[in-house]
């Protein structure tokens, strides 16, 4: 008896958080997989259950040619931004020794943040322009002839722009794990006579993957489905999956749109599955 009523108490306790997931989560997304399956002319949705959409999508070169754009676009963000934050996490952890002044630099990463996706993408088109500052700069300086035109409305601008946007989400987990590092390692290869880079790639490394893989996770899946970054700061030149989705929303074109959304998120399911797989991220949970 005490059994039951200690497995109807965890019942009672799960209850409110099953709802909400299934209320906001479960629910939507069985609901786009269903209007996926419907047909629809210019001025209906009309339900029923065809395989049109995913057969006009997967049967497109158009969309496979905007999903490895898409896959470009993550995989050099990624790149970058975990370039850039494990070398500001490592910063952060390793040499600088006071908590408040760690505290305050984490604090100065975080800036960029006070301000919305759209106004901090908008600031790069005075900077790099082709009479922005940083051309002036160049051509001022004797560096360029003329404006470099890669700069904005580019692959270039779409990339350095997510780059900008999406680094915290690199340095938050990374600097998680590494402050979780016990030192006595670092120590003993030290005196074990490893150098800075081999203590680097043989103990810090190591220890801080499921931080990386956390930090992959987020930025990969936020830059898969981004479409403001690609309509904004390419100009209109180049295309996305989330741009795709827009459009098509855009055009009312919503069982196209579902069927799309469909596809992107088994994508950004596969290729999370595999870094799931590298690297077991519960040591952070």
């Amino acid at each position: 008896m005490a059994f039951d009523t200690s497995k109807r108490s965890s019942y009672f306790l799960i209850t409110p958080m099953a709802a909400i997931f299934a209320i906001f989560l479960v629910i939507p997304l069985l609901t786009i997989v269903i209007v996926s399956f419907w047909d629809y002319d210019e001025y209906r949705i009309l339900p029923d259950f065809i395989l049109e959409n995913y057969s006009y999508l997967l049967g497109s070169s158009v969309t496979w040619k905007i999903y490895l754009n898409t896959l470009k676009y993550a995989a050099l963000t990624w790149v970058f931004t975990l370039l850039i934050g494990f070398t500001v996490a490592y910063f952060l952890a390793f040499h600088v020794r006071s908590l408040t002044w760690q505290i305050v630099l984490f604090m100065l990463c975080t800036i960029p943040f006070w301000t919305s996706n759209i106004i901090r993408m908008i600031s790069w088109i005075p900077f790099l322009g082709r009479n922005g500052l940083l051309n002036s700069a160049l051509i001022n300086l004797g560096i360029v002839d003329q404006p470099l035109e890669f700069l904005l409305f580019s692959d270039f601008a779409v990339v350095l722009a997510d780059v900008h946007l999406y680094t915290l989400f690199m340095v938050v987990p990374i600097f998680n794990s590494m402050m979780r590092i016990d030192r006595s390692l670092i120590e003993a290869a030290r005196d074990a006579g490893a150098s800075g880079f081999e203590t680097l790639k043989s103990v810090i490394v190591p220890l801080s993957k499921p931080g990386i893989a956390i930090g992959s996770i987020f930025v990969i899946t936020v830059v898969m489905g981004d479409f403001i970054t690609v309509r904004l700061m390419s100009g209109g030149q180049s295309a996305s999956v989330g741009l795709q989705i827009s459009n098509e929303i855009g055009l009312l074109q919503y069982p196209a749109a579902a069927a799309s959304a469909v596809v992107l998120l088994v994508t950004v399911l596969l290729i999370v599955t595999g870094l799931l797989r590298l690297v077991d991220i519960r040591k952070e949970l």
